[in-house]
């Protein structure tokens, strides 16, 4: 009796798995657009600064020659 218990639950196991297995899944595939990304970081403020300093010594010699 238990071994007819087993051999029913094995093939309701079975037949379960069959029937979940027997899936279909598409998967429809786009075309992607793809755009360009315009980026503007302004980093020239320091630079500018540290330049005008190293700079400012030679800025003085061209204006006292430039008048």
């Amino acid at each position: 009796m238990k071994r007819c218990h087993a051999c029913l639950l094995l093939a309701g196991a079975a037949l379960s798995g069959l029937l979940l297995s027997c899936t279909r899944h598409e998967v429809e595939v786009k075309p992607l657009e793809i755009k360009p990304i315009h980026i503007t970081i302004d980093v020239n403020v320091k630079v500018d600064r540290a330049l005008d300093d190293f700079f400012s010594d030679i800025d003085e010699v061209a204006e006292d020659v430039s008048q």
